[in-house]
């Protein structure tokens, strides 16, 4: 394959912004944690097979000859892994590497029928790179990589089916992945549940994977140390594997950081090993003493063939990149003055925020489409358990109902429990037409107003004087009356002019 990068972004370094704002883990020490994402690729076959990808199939369908790993066969490479690699690659950052080789990595893997993994060693596809993280007080800092490279996933061991057996599923087996390595510059595990917030945002962003880590398809290993403040040497790295959500990795990093402080305080020594957490007892169990990269024995993958990413093709990627959230966000902010925590929510899902970008490609009021979005559309959305895709009133139909309520046509309030509610039932008419038909339409005559005004005073006589006497407060109470009366028509503004000069007035 001549698909397709040269170097195209220099690596960039962290922004400077410290972590002094977030937690540590006490005076005398400090944590060191990196973070190895595995990122399970939204293909539709293997990366080295035609084998089908599909998630939840009868175990040991999804195979053959080049996944089982008969002898004689020969892979072959899926080229949307390359691409995707290199979408993630420009997304962070990174260096993009034009000549890319692969490695057999050869280790006991019992779901992994090969006996070695395909992967890269030496020359992986991204190098460098960053992605931008905020702490609880919208302080930034860049969380700087070390790599991301390809390679394929190992099948599924599965030890609660059977009393006396381990069952193995190798549908999984061969699936590609990108692995992002960070620098060990992760300080608290705040920092890395933001990290891991902010990866799975964007490989959703970048439609490349879904982020389920609940289903596997985006996993994260933890290497933590501890070593005391100031010191320059990386204390004894303890790796922690088998963590099923962005909560379960912050909860095995508090335990682990706390672990290894009292021991360091009891002068036990602290072993290099691989350990598993248990998110009943939020503990960490050893599993194995740690192995060195060399127990690996890396060498260059034989049947495949060096794969030339020029930057020609790097470009078309660029050019078919989406908005990511940090652009968007930074527009929302400083183009659009919308609050941080607003252009955050509205960034959080792509889908929202590309129903967003069109909405406000249809109405020039931003501030009253970012409160629908925010108010009744997610309230609707969050109270059904629906995503935005299966939101049926269309954009163009909400930027018309936004209009007649900016226009004074239609009252907030009908225009929110009355006209929307029909809408999101898949009314096929448009808003003004429900409003007229219904006779909705709001109020603006001041004579008609008027006579509600003094309806409503004359109702509330005892009130009239309590206001008169400094209770300005009970205006309230007479406006929900003129509603009342009105039926909601009458236009808010008007009927509020017309009480005050009525209650002032009245003897």
């Amino acid at each position: 394959m001549s698909a397709v990068a040269s170097s195209s972004a220099p690596r960039r370094h962290s922004s400077g912004a410290s972590a002094t704002n977030l937690r540590r883990p006490n005076d005398k020490y400090e944590a060191v944690i990196g973070l190895e994402v595995h990122i399970q690729l939204l293909t539709k076959s293997k990366a080295y097979s035609s084998d089908s990808t599909e998630y939840g199939a009868v175990p040991n369908t999804n195979v053959s000859v080049i996944s089982l790993g008969h002898p004689g066969v020969l892979p072959k490479i899926n080229t949307k892994m390359v691409e995707y690699g290199v979408r993630l690659g420009i997304a962070c950052n990174c260096v993009i590497r034009e000549e890319n080789e692969y490695a057999r990595k050869n280790y006991f893997y019992a779901d992994m029928p090969k006996g070695y993994q395909i992967s890269q060693h030496k020359t992986p596809i991204c190098e460098g790179g960053y992605i931008e993280i905020k702490d609880k007080a919208g302080n930034s800092k860049n969380i700087e990589l070390t790599r991301i490279h390809m390679e394929e996933d190992s099948g599924k061991s599965i030890h609660d089916q059977d009393p006396f057996n381990s069952l193995i599923d190798l549908n999984r087996a061969g699936v590609p992945l990108l692995e992002m390595v960070t620098e060990p510059i992760i300080e608290t595990s705040e920092e890395a549940y933001q990290f891991l917030t902010e990866v799975r945002k964007l490989v959703r962003y970048l439609e490349i994977c879904d982020g389920n880590m609940e289903e596997g398809s985006m996993r994260c290993d933890a290497n933590i140390s501890i070593r005391e403040k100031g010191a320059s040497e990386m204390g004894e790295k303890v790796e922690v594997k088998n963590m099923n959500s962005i909560r379960n990795v912050q909860r095995a990093l508090e335990y682990e950081i706390t672990r290894q402080i009292k021991a360091l305080d009891s002068n036990e020594k602290i072993d290099q090993e691989t350990r598993t957490f248990d998110a009943a007892t939020g503990k960490t169990i050893v599993m194995r003493t740690k192995e060195m990269a060399n127990d690996y024995r890396y060498f260059p993958e034989p049947d495949l063939p060096i794969v030339i990413v020029d930057e020609e093709y790097v470009k078309s990627i660029r050019e078919s990149m989406p908005a990511l959230p940090n652009e968007l966000y930074k527009k929302y902010t400083s183009e659009l003055g919308l609050s941080d925590y607003d252009a955050t929510v509205i960034t959080d899902s792509k889908a929202i925020a590309l129903y967003f970008e069109e909405l406000i490609g249809k109405t020039s009021k931003v501030k009253a489409a970012v409160n629908w979005i925010m108010g009744p559309v997610k309230s609707y959305l969050n109270e059904n358990a629906k995503e935005i895709s299966e939101f049926k009133v269309t954009t163009e139909v909400l930027a018309a109902l936004i209009e007649l309520i900016e226009n004074g046509t239609i009252s907030h309030s009908v225009a929110t429990q009355k006209i929307f509610p029909l809408l999101i039932e898949g009314s096929d008419k448009s808003p003004m037409e429900i409003a007229t038909e219904n006779n909705w339409i709001k109020e603006s005559d001041v004579g008609s107003i008027n006579e509600f005004v003094k309806q409503a005073i004359a109702k509330y006589p005892d009130k009239v004087a309590e206001y008169k006497g400094g209770k300005v407060g009970l205006i309230g109470l007479f406006m929900g009356e003129v509603m009342k009366l009105s039926k909601g028509k009458a236009d808010p503004k008007i009927a509020s002019e017309l009480v005050k000069k009525s209650l002032e007035e009245s003897k």
